[in-house]
């Protein structure tokens, strides 16, 4: 079986460049299923290097070339280390004979079913030898010959698809574009990629994810586009905010921020200066164009500003549209003290405080560290609740982020949970226009909120109807969401909301050095005895190099001590480096699940997965009930006719996964932090050095210490431990708090329509009459706003203050 690593790994030097081969394609030997690239068996009949066999092998990307078609292949020689030389394409063209007689067994070949060798000698004579450029240039050739509207449809429908996509995908390599991306690039753009890349090259960076702005820019310059092109200017300027989305996870920038970093980017990618000027000028166009929304001096990507406004607006609709019960000081005590006893706990004050707020308000705010009773009180929420009002249990909805959480969340609770996208019947992927469908029940409870990012909070809280009650759960310490903005933070500081911060440590009671630390860390300590061993915790201290050695005996010996493998798990900060995630990765699959002569085993992108190996899903799939941070196992590896397949079991549920889709899966021994959130294990092994000093912050530590349940082996180098705890995450640029505060003070004065403009007229000192004008998303979805909100009075020059 050929390997699909195998397959794109060449050794040695190239024995010739710039080199064609004319051949007949007699056998595809291998296509890969999400990529354009294939291994090919070739007849050689023309070619100008050293070659002394009838066949060669043929490898490259190519869209859809036939067997038994003859083609002309641009490229080289190389040196497979398996499978010796071979011809590697980059560029290649249907070859069809020049000759009257060439073309006539062309046409009359098996590829133009209901053309036979009369007809094809009729459209010779008729056309001439450039009869196949004159076809595709016009159909209309085709009328003065006697042919059948079915025979006519074959020559253009084949003419077209052997000369139309093949050329697509020769333009696209010649651009540089191989494999996946080109995949991506035609999956986008179709019949016109090569006409939107030169009309406007940037697109690219806009539209397909995996090229950079610096990639599309290298584009536009072989292209001619000068420096100061406006496009470019563009490009540059969406790749700021982009980046600050992504990357940074803010959901606006200054305007003296995007002038800066974009002008940084235009003169390092062609090194000539850039008006800034220009770039002011452009932001303006684009506000005007409604393409982003500028506010006084920030500017958002329109998505991000929305979407703040939206949850400001639906927090406050659901808080105005539920009527508050009442329930008598007596009843509540009552019904508590029955929830107690059936629990079998005793609340404190704090605890009883929290149930009672929430029981009550029609969206509350719950959080607190590791330690503190979330779990505890969320299960005392859930009984009062249907006690109070008299419900099943089945009316209160839990969700959580990822699946690893709402199964955690159902096994305390012993309600069923779902993740936050199956709750919406959402597919996962951003890209796609969705409609989700309305959340019913009498309460929503969601925990893990701190990992809501701005838009998936968005969706949510527009699908919650009103009179429903929500109660959001997290650790405001944590990590903020992958995505962009720090949500549930920003909803704790707004002060619009009911609210309770847990602070008393109660599972502390129990021995728990780990929760101990994990609040020390929080409040930017380490404890004195970090690297005393402790009942529940210990540290190894070591260099970097010595990181793999240390582990490998820490988990033999925790193997040998009865501790199951399913019970220990790995973190790391980073992915790369002898101390991260994949090498530790392929340290412990070493250890777990060796290689054996009679075990199968597939390779993909550098990992090898076998039967047993732990693996973790990276995309949320509700079709098959998988998400984005489920852990499975593989059970099975199987062979069909074109390809292999993996069967992966989450808990009961087995999934197969065809090798377009072995993408999203990924070893599973150690994780990364950010991945980890949402889950717990009984022994977690954190290590952590110097090598990663730019990941290493406050939170990040203290997100990794709260996984671990039952232990905690810290190894690597104490400074880096010391480093983390010092190091501030850097706040995110976010707006919502300001939006919930307008929100919450602006509407106590609204009429019920919430999208009614309310106008208080004021005389001025100049006879005029001044509007106060409130922002509903009515307004601006109606386009009743003026883009440049905010900017009254300010022009391209003002943009640039401070810039220099």
């Amino acid at each position: 079986m050929i390997k699909t690593e195998e397959l794109n790994l060449f050794a040695g030097n190239s024995t010739a460049t710039n080199k064609s081969l004319v051949g007949v394609v007699k056998h595809i030997l291998f296509e890969a299923q999400d990529t354009f690239y294939k291994v090919l068996v070739v007849k050689a009949l023309e070619h100008d290097f050293e070659w002394a066999k009838s066949q060669i092998t043929v490898v490259g990307n190519f869209s859809d070339i036939k067997e038994g078609g003859r083609y002309r292949f641009f490229g080289r020689l190389v040196a497979h280390p398996t499978y010796g030389e071979q011809f590697r394409v980059d560029n290649y063209q249907l070859e069809v004979a020049t000759t009257a007689e060439g073309l006539i067994a062309y046409f009359a070949s098996e590829n133009f079913p209901g053309i036979g060798k009369k007809t094809a000698a009729k459209i010779v004579a008729k056309l001439g030898t450039d009869a196949i450029s004159k076809i595709l240039a016009s159909q209309s050739v085709l009328a003065d010959l006697a042919l059948s509207a079915k025979q006519r449809q074959t020559i253009v429908e084949v003419l077209q698809a052997n000369n139309g996509m093949e050329q697509i995908i020769v333009g696209l390599n010649s651009f540089g574009f191989s494999g996946n991306l080109a995949n991506k690039v035609y999956n986008a753009y179709h019949e016109q990629a090569l006409d939107i890349i030169h009309e406007n090259p940037y697109r690219l960076a806009r539209d397909i994810s995996g090229i950079s702005f610096s990639r599309a820019d290298q584009i536009a310059e072989e292209l001619g586009f000068a420096s100061n092109d406006p496009n470019r200017i563009e490009a540059a300027i969406f790749q700021v905010l982009y980046e600050a989305n992504d990357q940074e996870g803010h959901t606006y920038l200054t305007l003296r921020q995007v002038v800066s970093e974009a002008q940084a980017y235009l003169e390092a990618g062609r090194n000539e200066e850039i008006d800034p000027n220009e770039i002011a000028d452009m932001m303006i166009k684009l506000a005007e164009q409604r393409k982003i929304v500028p506010e006084g001096k920030l500017v958002y990507l329109k998505r991000n500003y929305y979407a703040e406004l939206k949850i400001a607006e639906n927090c406050y609709r659901l808080v105005k549209d539920k009527d508050q019960p009442e329930f008598s000081a007596t009843k509540l005590a009552h019904a508590l003290r029955i929830v107690e006893k059936k629990l079998g706990i005793d609340y404190d004050h704090d605890q009883l405080e929290a149930i009672k707020a929430a029981i009550v308000a029609p969206v509350f705010l719950l959080t607190g560290g590791p330690g503190t009773g979330k779990t505890t009180i969320i299960k005392g929420i859930i009984e009062a609740y249907c006690l109070l009002y008299d419900l099943n249990p089945q009316a209160i909805k839990l969700a959580a982020p990822t699946g690893r959480a709402a199964k955690r969340m159902s096994e305390v609770t012993g309600l069923t949970a779902s993740t936050i996208h199956r709750l919406l019947g959402l597919n996962g992927n951003e890209e796609d226009e969705f409609e989700p469908k309305e959340v019913t029940g009498n309460l929503l409870i969601v925990d893990e909120s701190s990992m809501v990012d701005t838009h998936l909070m968005e969706t949510l809280l527009e699908a919650i109807p009103s009179g429903m009650q929500v109660i959001l759960v997290g650790d405001r310490n944590q990590l903020p969401s992958v995505g962009a903005g720090q949500v549930f933070s920003d909803l704790l500081d707004s002060d619009v909301l009911p609210k309770k911060e847990l602070s008393k440590i109660y599972r502390q009671g129990e021995g728990s050095t780990i929760v101990t630390l994990a609040h020390k860390v929080q409040e930017g300590k380490l404890p004195a005895d970090l690297l005393v061993k402790q009942a529940d915790r210990s540290f190894i201290n070591c260099q970097p190099n010595q990181v793999p050695q240390v582990i490998e005996q820490v988990v033999k010996i925790a193997l040998a001590k009865g501790i199951k493998q399913d019970e220990i798990q790995l973190l790391a900060p980073m992915y790369k480096g002898i101390a991260g995630v994949d090498a530790l990765n392929e340290l412990i699959q070493g250890i777990f699940n060796p290689r054996k002569a009679n075990k199968k085993e597939v390779t993909y992108l550098n990992q090898q997965f076998r039967i047993g190996d732990r693996v973790l899903h990276l995309v949320n799939n509700p079709e098959e009930n998988i998400f984005n941070g489920d852990i499975g196992k593989i059970v099975g590896i199987e062979d069909s006719k074109k390809e292999q397949q993996l069967i992966v079991a989450f808990d009961s549920n087995e999934v197969t996964f065809d090798t377009k889709n072995w993408n999203n899966l990924r070893l599973a021994y150690c994780l990364s932090i950010h991945k980890s959130q949402g889950s717990e294990f009984p022994v977690v092994i954190l290590p952590l050095v110097r090598q990663f000093s730019r990941m290493l912050t406050r939170n990040l530590l203290y997100t990794a210490i709260t996984r671990a349940k039952q232990k905690l082996i810290m190894v690597g180098d104490p400074s880096a431990f010391k480093l983390s705890v010092e190091t501030l995450s850097l706040n995110r640029q976010t707006s919502l708090k300001q939006r919930l505060t307008e929100v919450f003070e602006t509407d106590q004065s609204r009429k019920e329509d919430a999208d009614t403009v309310q106008v208080a007229a004021e005389q001025t000192t100049e006879g005029q009459v001044t509007q106060e004008r409130i922002l509903t998303m009515a307004l601006i979805e109606g386009n009743q706003i003026e883009p440049l909100i905010g900017l009254d009075g300010l022009s391209p020059y003002d943009f640039m203050e401070k810039v220099n």
